[in-house]
């Protein structure tokens, strides 16, 4: 049950293991991917090993994870990563060297993945990206998530106020369930016609 290998077309979504630690080097150093994410770029393979370490070594010993490296058929080296939190939030989350953008990567994992957590009978899945990052909002819209609400969080470790906008799919019969927390949680919340 514990992160089951996926395959798509083009891609094979696996566990990290401690042999990609120079892969992750690659996707977390890039300043313009990690520009919405929440931790700073990794300066050497050091950084890259503690990353590797505490999110996802730690994630594979529970019962249900889904913390996957994404990578093409050709080599089965990562190029990115997709996971679902096992939080209340369930809280889908990605990222892709720059080099492979704009080809559809993201979306073709993040789909994949979502059919599984559906599978498993996860109740529902949120997403938030920031409101600056409009193509992450994109990604979300094309693997059938839905605009809920937006929020200003004063977002850490960086230390600056963002919008954030949340997204949420739901697999159960209750289509009109929101994932309400943030909304609760920051004073500054609103709905955005989008």
């Amino acid at each position: 049950m514990n992160t089951p290998m996926l395959e798509t077309e083009r891609l094979i979504l696996r566990k990290f293991t401690d042999k990609d630690i120079e892969a992750l080097y690659l996707i977390l150093k890039d300043e313009e991917v990690n520009i919405f994410l929440p931790w700073y770029p990794v300066q050497n393979i050091d950084e890259a090993k503690k990353f590797y370490d505490e999110r996802y070594s730690a994630k594979y010993s529970q019962t249900q994870a889904y913390a996957y490296a994404i990578c093409l058929k050709s080599d089965n080296f990562p190029i990115g990563y997709v996971h679902v939190d096992m939080e209340e939030h369930h809280d889908l989350g990605y990222g892709l060297r720059k080099e492979f953008w704009n080809q559809g990567i993201v979306t073709e994992a993040s789909k994949a993945v979502v059919e599984q957590v559906k599978k498993d009978g996860l109740p529902y899945i949120t997403a938030t990206h920031d409101r600056n990052n409009p193509r992450s909002g994109k990604v979300l819209q094309k693997i059938g998530m839905k605009y809920c609400y937006s929020y200003e969080e004063q977002w850490q470790p960086k230390n600056f106020p963002v919008i954030f906008r949340l997204y949420q799919l739901n697999f159960g019969e209750d289509n009109s369930f929101v994932y309400k927390k943030y909304w609760n949680m920051y004073r500054n919340h609103f709905v955005e016609n989008l």
